[in-house]
């Protein structure tokens, strides 16, 4: 598998409690917002409107843009009043006023899987990394195909957006695979520091 190029996004593999639930939050995209949101891409929290939108980016080289979690998918009411659920955000959609819940993971402690755009080796353990392909992926299935930059590494005095923890215990993938599954949590969160939400 990780010889071949099939991004997933960011998938959660385990919180150190065994607890990775998603957050739901009430009203968290707004109606007919018309970018598509996802499932395990990541999102950040608005900077205007208390809601979460997608990253839709990648940094500029030797940059790095805070983020809050992984989406997973989306309720709402739409203007027919037939309830949805969706595991992504489809582009341009209205809803009825206060009928939407988007749930994301955002707790700093999980653990994520992403594949990588490149090989990676166990010394990559331990060092800091940002999104690649932010906005892949598929309205037919809703999965995000966003990825883990294996070029991107962050040097001395920057930041990257993930921190590589471990390989994914996959029997079919390995240091140094053309494009290695590994483990990763958050490094350059939202949620602490001074608060920076993005546009």
């Amino acid at each position: 598998m990780s010889s071949t190029n099939a991004p997933f996004g960011l998938r959660p593999a385990f919180h150190p409690s065994g607890l990775d639930r998603a957050q739901a939050l009430a009203n968290g995209i707004t109606s007919g917002y018309s970018t598509q949101i996802l499932k395990g891409q990541p999102v950040a929290y608005s900077a205007s409107a208390g809601v979460i939108i997608p990253l839709t980016t990648n940094p500029a080289s030797g940059s790095s843009v805070a983020w809050s979690g992984a989406f997973a998918g989306v309720e709402w009411t739409d203007t027919t009043g037939r309830r949805r659920v969706s595991n992504y955000w489809p582009a341009s959609t209205a809803f009825q006023t206060g009928s939407c819940i988007a749930y994301f993971y955002n707790d700093n402690n999980i653990v994520y899987e992403i594949q990588a755009d490149g090989a990676m080796a166990q010394t990559t353990i331990g060092n800091e990394y940002n999104f690649t392909n932010v906005t892949s992926g598929s309205s037919t299935t809703g999965l995000s195909q966003a990825t883990l930059g294996s070029a991107t590494a962050a040097g001395n005095g920057t930041q990257g957006q993930m921190r590589v923890v471990d390989l994914a215990p996959y029997v079919d993938n390995a240091w140094g695979d053309s494009y290695t599954i590994v483990r990763v949590v958050c490094s350059h969160s939202q949620l602490f520091g001074s608060f920076t939400a993005i546009a």
